[in-house]
């Protein structure tokens, strides 16, 4: 928490010195009760003593006295608020590994299920892109509300060959920020990559594409989808097919969430990588925001100083206790 007027807050001295006035002027009421009637007495004169009950209200008033100090020194606060407008590009890797099956029923259609699922969760003024990459990245829909249209798109999704998952990290990054500006501001722009692993082929760097993306202010959140077990099957001249290990890689994900500005993350199953679908709608849904939160302190002192207020005339029939 900071403070525009933290001069302001000298005055907080007042707090203990009403603590100690307080203390004064009650020893000074019990010695001048005592002067007019004997201790012995005092059961006969009351049904009881209010004890401790007596000193609610006037905690109440000291607490509000603290909260309206506060207010003067105009406190700003870090705030999670929601986003009204950003631009969310999926990039998908369509590479022939993602035909693996150690994601059931593979590692394509457990990622493109849960974007679907996904697209639900974000939302609705939320603009949506996707891109897809093999050997190449290509735009498979450009940013829009149109969920439909994407969900559709993921539909047709088909593994391929090669990893350009540097080319696709530059696309997706310049894609987003082309979105027309509101209000004199463009939309935040945030990048999920989806994919099992390294990089191959393709013209950009996987480093050099994650700079990029940071120097436009995209950060690159990535999903690694798929184990260490990960398997495909290669069909062979005369009728034979060959089994070749396609493990999960997370160092080129790793690298690219990290310099960009990003979140890894990692799937090893269905219901993971939903829950990671998940987690990420919550996150680009929100945002941090500096505010001033004065009216909080203001109006929480006014609802303390009314209760204490109150309290003591129910209790004691007085405004003070």
């Amino acid at each position: 928490m900071s403070f525009d007027r933290p001069w302001a807050l000298i005055a907080l001295v007042a707090v203990p010195l009403a603590v100690i006035a307080w203390r004064v002027l009650e020893q000074r009421r019990v010695a001048e009760g005592e002067r007019f009637a004997s201790a012995s007495l005092l059961p006969a004169l009351v049904q009881r003593a209010p004890g401790r009950l007596r000193l609610i209200p006037s905690a109440l008033l000291l607490l509000g006295l603290t909260a309206l100090v506060v207010g003067m020194a105009k406190p700003h606060a870090t705030l999670t608020v929601p986003r009204r407008d950003a631009t969310v590009v999926l990039a998908i890797d369509v590479s022939r590994s993602m035909g693996a099956k150690d994601v059931p029923p593979s590692r394509l259609f457990a990622a493109v299920s849960a974007a679907d699922r996904f697209l639900t969760e974000i939302p609705k003024r939320y603009s949506v892109a996707l891109v897809g990459f093999g050997s190449s990245a290509f735009v498979s829909v450009p940013p829009t509300q149109d969920r439909n249209l994407i969900q559709q798109e993921l539909e047709q999704l088909r593994t391929g060959q090669g990893t350009a998952i540097g080319d696709a990290v530059v696309l997706a990054a310049r894609l987003g920020r082309r979105q027309k500006v509101v209000d004199g501001i463009v939309p935040p722009t945030s990048v999920l990559v989806i994919s099992d692993g390294a990089r191959d082929g393709g013209r950009v760097p996987p480093l050099t594409a994650a700079r990029q993306a940071k120097a436009l202010g995209v950060p690159v959140s990535t999903v690694l989808v798929g184990t260490p077990n990960g398997v495909i099957e290669a069909k062979l001249t005369g009728g034979f097919t060959e089994q070749i290990r396609v493990p999960a890689s997370p160092g080129t994900l790793q690298q690219i969430a990290h310099t960009s500005g990003g979140t890894f993350y990692r799937a090893r199953t269905p219901q993971a990588l939903a829950g990671v679908y998940k987690k990420l709608a919550t996150r680009l849904g929100h945002k941090t925001e500096d505010r001033q939160i004065t009216d909080l302190f203001a109006g929480g002192a006014g609802l303390l100083v009314l209760a204490g207020t109150a309290l003591s005339f129910l209790w004691f029939r007085r405004v003070l206790p």
